[in-house]
């Protein structure tokens, strides 16, 4: 306080406090000699303390006081060991890895928001190989207007870095930010420029901070009509598809839904997703209460797209041709709905693509003919295919569509339909119909690798007054009179098996067990008929839906938190899209698609060493060597490709490199393979 009153803040920075002070108990002049000499051989401030006996703080008080001076850093790259050691040192000062002490102190102040990016020379940097996803990351959005939507956060960290830090951590397959418990934060921080990454507790804070109100929301928004931009020949047929996030919590009394991959019916969130021919997501939306596709389709996706979608045709083009489409939509027999594809057709011109509910008879094989189709991967297969015009619906809602089917090897037919009139080549909408597919497996990969399933965050949030529900009164009678039918029709085919099997009159004793049977069944068949015509005109008087604010307090129900879950699924969403793009480079050194992930998977794993180059304004990242040659050759490849695009790491002026620790092996010398020495 004294020091307050007299030099103000400026008091706390100065390097020297008060009367310089010029020995001490403990420090005396021979102790700072000494310590002194150790410090600048390259010891750690707590192992200097630990050789002269004193403590930390008695050693801090001195470097603090100036009458000891920290060795100057080394312009050597440090190895994990060294970084360990330090690392673990700083724990005893403000936490584990915090070398940037006076920074941390001024953000602590409010005298700094969000230090600089800074590198250091570093050897053997677990995780280093993720650098290599940094072009593909930033192309796709990864910082596009993060100070404009998002949400402003103050202290040590910047946005930019922490959205670095979860999208590393996503391609690294770290789930979780809980799992960054198990990780070195120093390490980690090496990767973004930083001494280390924040805490758990912390990183939980920033999260919500950034994603605050809707601005999560928002910025997925930006992104997704981005990425329709910069692809414009992806969006001409989009995947709709709904995927049922499964809450396994206690908190919540979410409603339940069918989960066809458990093929149960268990509580949980659906998203409905839309993904291009190759998997790629663009966007999704989430519904707590799902209201099924057709209706999420209607007020959800298809106003969305109309605004987002680049490209559209013009009115005049419509005109000129009748069968010209917006765009396409692809989706499975939950979307089936003869009156919805007319009113897409008739109201926007967006064709239709899905499987026919009710095909009707097989048509004669003469019909079919051998078509070879080229799938969205680029895979050709050959079907049988037959085309044939059908009435699709009945009264209003009849609408004449195209019907293709394809004819298996056993023998079943597979009947889709499709309001894609200008799409005169049956493989072309037999094509996009079956690489469906896409999305199926977009969904598995991202519940297996990207962990969108996972409960992002604690907490409840509350429905809004006008969300519509399903009565819970209804459902118990929908249950009950569905109870009733069941146990009624069973009871009809006994009783049937009975009348149909009488037992002989000439034994009296068996006969008249059959009959007293057959009437305590007749019996129990009138008392279930006359339940099941009560239970059905209570089920009329009953409304189906109410509001969520008419819901009974025992019935009402909340849903988890979304801003966070929204944000760290964006940015899933971009690490997967990243993970595509590189692996379609591997794919033009012949590299199969399964192989090129695997191959990625590990070198985003792999360690590497950090070279800073602040004359060159470069950035070396040197990344370790595999374990099978041909994997280093495909990698090589990549890196120049890489290389030509000279990306500059974000909050520097340094061109990010990629290159092998080590020279490749020498070439043969006259049939003789030159080995290394030592």
């Amino acid at each position: 306080m004294r020091l307050y009153r007299s030099q103000g803040a400026e008091g706390f920075f100065n390097g020297s406090v008060g009367k310089k002070r010029t020995g001490g108990r403990k420090m005396t002049e021979e102790a700072l000699a000494q310590a002194q000499e150790l410090l600048d051989s390259g010891m750690s401030n707590s192992a200097v303390a630990a050789h002269l006996g004193v403590a930390c703080d008695t050693l801090r008080r001195a470097l603090w006081d100036g009458r000891l001076r920290a060795k100057a850093p080394s312009t050597q790259a440090t190895s994990k060991s060294e970084r360990s050691v330090e690392d673990a040192s700083a724990a005893e000062g403000l936490g584990t890895g915090c070398t940037r002490a006076g920074e941390r102190v001024m953000a602590a102040l409010g005298l700094l928001n969000g230090v600089a990016t800074r590198f250091e020379p570093c050897r053997d940097v677990p995780y280093g190989g993720v650098l290599c996803a940094l072009g593909a990351l930033l192309s796709n959005g990864l910082l596009n207007g993060v100070e404009k939507l998002l949400g402003r956060i103050q202290g040590y960290y910047t946005a930019s870095q922490l959205l670095l830090l979860l999208a590393f951590m996503a391609l690294c397959r770290v789930k979780t930010v809980e799992q960054l418990r198990g990780k070195a934060p120093g390490e980690l921080g090496k990767l973004i420029g930083l001494d280390r990454v924040p805490e758990v507790r912390c990183l939980r804070a920033k999260l919500d901070d950034l994603s605050a109100g809707e601005a999560a929301e928002k910025w997925a928004a930006q992104l997704s009509h981005q990425w329709m931009e910069g692809d414009r020949d992806a969006v001409g047929t989009l995947y709709v598809d709904g995927h049922v996030q499964v809450y396994h919590g206690g908190k919540h009394k979410l409603p339940r839904r069918y989960v066809a991959r458990q093929r149960l019916c268990l509580r949980g969130c659906t998203d409905y997703w839309v993904n291009d021919s190759s998997g790629r997501p663009f966007f999704f939306i989430e519904k707590p209460v799902d209201p099924g596709l057709i209706k999420v389709l209607r007020e959800d996706v298809v106003p969305r797209l109309l605004d987002d979608v680049p490209g559209q045709p013009a009115n005049d083009e419509f005109q000129a041709d009748p069968h010209l489409h917006r765009f396409l939509l692809v989706f499975d027999r939950e979307g089936y709905s003869p009156a919805f594809f007319k009113e897409m057709w008739q109201n926007h011109r967006i064709g239709c693509i899905t499987y026919h509910k009710h095909p009707g008879e097989d048509w004669p094989a003469e019909e079919f003919v051998e078509t070879t189709l080229t799938l969205s991967n680029g895979e050709e297969v050959k079907m049988k295919l037959a085309e044939r015009g059908s009435l699709v619906g009945s009264g209003k809602d009849a609408m004449w569509m195209k019907e293709i089917r394809k004819l298996g090897e056993t023998g079943r037919q597979t009947s889709l339909i499709t309001t894609a009139y200008g799409l005169a080549d049956n493989g072309a909408v037999a094509a996009r119909l079956f690489s469906r597919w896409c999305q199926e497996n977009f969904f598995r990969y991202m519940m297996q690798h990207f962990a969108i399933d996972l409960l992002s965050e604690y907490g409840s949030e509350t429905f809004h007054d006008t969300e519509i529900v399903v009565n819970p009164c209804w459902r118990e009678l929908d249950k009950e009179r569905n109870r009733l039918r069941t146990t009624l029709m069973r009871r009809k085919a006994v009783f049937a098996e009975l009348t149909l099997h009488p037992q002989p009159k000439n034994q009296p004793k068996r006969h008249q067990k059959w009959e007293e049977k057959k009437a305590a069944m007749l019996e129990e068949i009138t008392g279930l008929e006359e339940r099941l015509k009560k239970t059905k005109e209570q089920l009329k008087e009953t409304p189906r839906h109410l509001r969520w604010e008419e819901l009974k307090q025992e019935d009402r129900f909340t849903k988890p938190p979304s801003g966070r879950k929204r944000l760290l699924d964006t940015v899933r969403m971009i690490a997967c899209r990243a993970e595509s793009a590189l692996c379609s480079l591997l794919g033009e050194a012949g590299v199969l698609s399964s192989a090129g992930r695997r191959i990625l998977q590990d070198l985003f794993c792999t360690e590497a060493d950090l070279l800073p180059e602040p004359e060159d304004k470069r950035l070396r990242v040197r990344i370790h060597r595999s374990a099978r040659p041909a994997v280093d050759r495909v990698l090589e490849g990549l890196f120049a490709k890489l290389n030509e695009l000279e990306t500059v790491f974000p909050g520097t002026e340094l061109v990010v490199s990629y290159e092998f620790v080590s020279s490749p092996a020498p070439e043969p010398v006259d049939g003789v393979t030159a080995t290394s020495q030592g």
